[in-house]
């Protein structure tokens, strides 16, 4: 079995990660930087905890200038879950060049405003590829307890890049048709095509 984790350099990734790797799940990393509106921190401290987890081959994609037409053109409120659809589509092409069988996230239900059971029903909805949430059910105790013991909490530490271009107030309640109208303000195949050609592989 191959799986495509979404290593985003926080805490929560690499723990699932490495639940996966321990079930003997074959891994690529894909991690989706916001450069320029962050530096490349998140980039390194990725490429880092790919090799603790044993991990191979990294892709980076350039994503800051596609979140911040996202933000230009969307409900603000909107904008994780839009954005984790277009990830997830950029996702799924690479699973499939790599023969991957499922994508792997770092989601944890109510942990974050967003991640709620009908935003992540939506979000699913975006791809047709399985996807597997290791540490979909934990608390945030027990996830930063697992990073302690796998080894990757220290270099996980750090502000939460991810949220620098999202709202205080995230919608936490959503609707496919709610968002397809959202996504309809947006040219998706082109934002689909920038995202892949935005893209560098790294050995690892």
């Amino acid at each position: 079995m191959k799986g495509l984790l979404l290593l985003s350099g926080g805490i929560d990734s690499p723990v699932a990660g490495m639940i996966a790797k321990k079930k003997g799940i074959d891994l690529v990393a894909i991690h989706f930087s916001l450069e320029p509106f962050t530096d490349n921190t998140a980039e390194k401290k990725s490429i880092e905890l790919a090799k603790i987890i044993g991990i191979k081959k990294l892709y980076v994609v350039k994503h800051g200038e596609i979140h911040a037409e996202i933000v230009k053109k969307i409900n603000h409120k909107y904008y994780y879950i839009v954005t984790r659809r277009l990830m997830w589509r950029v996702a799924e092409k690479i699973a499939e060049k790599e023969k991957c069988n499922f994508l792997i996230t770092g989601e944890n239900l109510g942990q974050v405003g967003s991640q709620t059971l009908d935003n992540l029903t939506v979000i699913d909805k975006a791809v047709r590829i399985k996807i597997l949430r290791p540490i979909l059910s934990n608390d945030k105790n027990e996830t930063v307890e697992m990073a302690k013991k796998l080894g990757t909490y220290e270099l996980s530490c750090g502000p939460e890049m991810c949220s620098v271009l999202g709202p205080k107030h995230p919608a936490t309640g959503s609707t496919t048709e709610i968002i397809e109208h959202e996504e309809k303000k947006l040219d998706l195949q082109r934002l689909l095509k920038e995202s892949m050609e935005n893209m560098t592989i790294i050995g690892i």
